[in-house]
């Protein structure tokens, strides 16, 4: 049996290596890829080598991460539940896309993936696999040998992976999108996040003094500047992470409900993500009709539920995007921001093409509206309501 792996370099898939060998007498392939996680790829291949795999790939699909997946969450204004930027979701089907590229081009007969059993993570692999290659079998050790991580720790000891699994009592996932932090004290949702479980934010009352602005702006919902210097989509976002994180901003804490059916209190950290997310909301409101707009947060929930639940390569998602894409024609113009201790403001915006009209909404002699319109508007537009109580009060 020969076996394509999701390989993270992390405790669980190290030691899934050996397991796969021991229980299926399987040749395994890792493959890792690359959406922007600060790792060393040369310790990551030397690491799953040293564990048993008999080949081992580096997938750099950073372009690919921000072009495909992270430009249409930004059109999406996608936020799970409200908060959470799907940082760790929006990278999975991809992830798991490449592993099974490499499994079919190896003659593999499996994939197999490091998710636990009553994660998210495990349904987003299984359906994509699934969906890209329905032949492949999947594996998934962790979830099926039902271990706890003291006993990974304890078994990759007996098989000599005497690696150092200790570097932070967190559990951390991070792309170039966020970071996601779990575990330890974390898990008790009345304590609060400590300063060292975070990489990009000060404390707000550690943050400057002093208001940050900042002007970003957008072309076809895209974000494409920065205080009026233009840079890919993926330098725009690591600049924000720093700017918003001295700045105290970004932290989201929150109650989430996972897919497999029970809450869970999840940390991230998103100081670009919620900022563009903001700023392409608040643009949208500038260049969008009413009903467009409303209808299109409707569909914003949507997107983000369909990606949070595995359902990336879905035909409800394709219809999502084309929707989103047809409306993200004219949002295009700039939004100001300020940032302050742990805030964001945003302070002006300013489209190309505007369904806003100062000559309309002023109430100067300027304005072209015609307020004696008003009262033949109000007549027919309380109509039915006049009616309905007409009749209430008849009974």
């Amino acid at each position: 049996m020969k076996v394509a792996l999701a390989y993270s370099g992390g405790l669980d898939t190290t030691v899934s290596i050996p397991w796969l060998r021991e229980k299926y007498n399987a040749e395994v392939i890792t493959v890792t890829v690359d959406v922007g996680q600060p790792d060393d790829f040369k310790e990551v291949e030397q690491r799953s080598k040293s564990a048993g795999a008999i080949r081992h790939y580096h997938i750099d699909a950073k372009r690919e991460f921000v072009e495909d997946f992270v430009k249409p969450c930004i059109k999406a204004n996608a936020l799970y539940e409200g908060e959470y930027p799907l940082i760790s979701a929006l990278s999975r089907p991809l992830i798991a896309m490449k592993v099974a590229e490499i499994a079919i081009k190896e003659g593999c007969d499996a994939v197999a993936h490091g998710c636990t059993g009553k994660g998210n993570d495990q349904v987003r692999f299984d359906v994509t696999f699934a969906a890209v290659a329905p032949h492949l079998k999947i594996v998934a050790p962790v979830r099926e040998w039902n271990m706890t991580r003291d006993q990974e720790i304890e078994y990759a000891r007996q098989r000599g992976l005497m690696l150092d699994y200790k570097k932070s009592r967190f559990s951390i996932d991070e792309n170039l999108w966020g970071r996601s932090i779990e575990a330890a004290e974390l898990e008790d949702p009345w304590t609060e996040v400590p300063a060292e479980a975070l990489k990009f934010i000060r404390e707000p009352r550690m943050a400057p003094d002093k208001v940050e602005r900042l002007e970003i702006e957008f072309e076809g919902g895209v974000p494409k500047a920065l205080n009026g210097e233009e840079m890919e989509l993926g330098q725009l976002i690591h600049e924000l992470n720093l700017i918003g994180g001295r700045n105290g901003f970004g932290l989201i804490d929150h109650i989430e409900d996972r897919v497999v059916g029970f809450k869970s209190r999840e940390v991230y950290e998103a100081p670009a993500a919620l900022t563009l997310i903001r700023s392409h909301m608040d643009l949208e409101k500038m260049t969008l009709n009413g009903k467009v707009l409303s209808f299109k947060r409707l569909v914003d929930t949507e997107w983000a539920n369909l990606v949070y639940a595995g359902f990336w390569l879905d035909p409800l998602m394709d219809a999502l995007v084309a929707f989103t894409e047809e409306t993200q024609r004219d949002v295009t113009g700039k939004v100001k921001v300020e940032l302050y201790k742990g805030s964001l403001r945003i302070t002006g915006r300013l489209a190309e093409r505007p369904l806003y009209s100062r000559e309309l909404a002023t109430y100067t002699k300027e304005s072209v509206f015609d307020q004696l319109a008003g009262a033949s508007f109000s007549r027919i537009w309380g109509l039915e309501t006049v009616v309905s109580s007409s009749r209430r009060r008849r009974k």
